[in-house]
């Protein structure tokens, strides 16, 4: 945990962005948890088969059982926040498809709805790209100042190469949108620039180009949904804004699609609403150790066990059995 204002006493529960993640690191908790076996039920009986069997089957990086999988996992890791720490949050947030995690848990969407409409969207998002900007993936980047930036930005514009920004995650922490065929001249130029490469997404995600998959969404798979109002305020994640009312939660949830998520706005906005505390609760390898958060905030991670974690408790498991055979042994 890292040092806050004294004077914030407000906490939030954050769901965190999706990122790269293997089986292995989320099926144990998925079979072995409680809670996430009760939300993984959950989510079996809606969409009608095991998404533990399809997601340990899958090989894409983001399919739809893996987004599920995301899903099941974030709610599972607040639910133990809440009933094992005690949360009590005072905001919500959750940025990029956090946002999803969040319109379940502040009661703008029953749980059993949003796994529904996430399986739907990711069916949407498939159909739109294999049609529109197919070549083009989303790229992360860090410890490139925003001057360097510009300058890699304008080396595009002067050779007529289409990007679209996608997200600040911090200070020379970027994403852009860019042609596959752009990346090899892109990793360059970031290293040139002192910066660093770190993945590159397919589906591409937050870019104003896709403002026609946005009204596809809106058309196709939201109308027949109801959103409610939210529970708690809930900080929008492309500037920061706090909603609270089902309009505004309806409106954050599409502009997911077209407008580029921007953390620190988030940070700033969080830190307004007198939030002293994050509760970041999902599958997190990011968010909750931006510097941004860490200088804003007490961050208490409530993720995955590492595998440390695991051998620790399977050690303890297997000193109390050893140390129960000898009580017994004993005449």
């Amino acid at each position: 945990m890292t040092h806050s204002s004294d004077a914030r006493t407000g906490t939030a529960i954050v769901f965190p962005g999706m990122g790269p993640a293997s089986f292995a690191e989320v099926g144990r908790f998925l079979l072995l948890d409680p809670y996430a076996r009760r939300r993984l039920a959950e989510a079996d009986e809606v969409l009608g088969y095991s998404v533990f069997d399809r997601f340990r089957n899958s090989e894409e990086d983001y399919s739809v059982d893996f987004q599920i999988a995301f899903l099941v996992n974030s709610m599972a890791l607040a639910d133990r926040a809440v009933d094992v720490l005690g949360v009590s949050p005072t905001v919500c947030a959750g940025p990029s498809f956090g946002q999803k995690a969040t319109a379940a848990f502040v009661g703008s969407l029953p749980f059993s709805e949003v796994v529904r409409l996430t399986a739907e969207l990711a069916r949407c998002e498939e159909e739109y790209f294999s049609t529109a900007y197919e070549d083009v993936v989303t790229h992360c980047f860090v410890r490139t100042p925003q001057d360097r930036l510009d300058e890699i930005l304008a080396a595009f514009d002067d050779r007529g190469a289409w990007y679209d920004l996608s997200g600040r995650l911090d200070a020379g922490f970027h994403m852009l949108s860019v042609r596959e065929k752009e990346l090899d001249a892109l990793n360059t130029a970031i290293s040139a620039a002192g910066g660093y490469s770190m993945y590159s997404m397919r589906p591409p995600v937050h870019a104003a180009a896709f403002s026609a998959l946005r009204r596809k969404a809106e058309e196709e798979v939201f109308g027949t949904y109801e959103i409610a109002d939210p529970s708690l305020p809930v900080v929008c994640d492309h500037d920061g804004t706090v909603v609270r009312d089902a309009a505004g939660m309806r409106e954050m949830m599409l502009d997911t699609f077209d407008r580029p998520i921007h953390w620190p706005a988030m940070v700033e906005s969080l830190q307004g609403l007198g939030v002293g505390t994050l509760y970041v609760t999902g599958p997190d390898n990011l968010f909750h150790r931006l510097d941004v958060t860490k200088d804003g905030f007490d961050v208490v991670p409530v993720g995955l066990p590492r595998k440390r974690t695991r051998e620790r408790e399977r050690q303890q498991a297997l000193e109390r059995s050893r140390a129960d055979r000898a009580r017994h042994a004993t005449p």
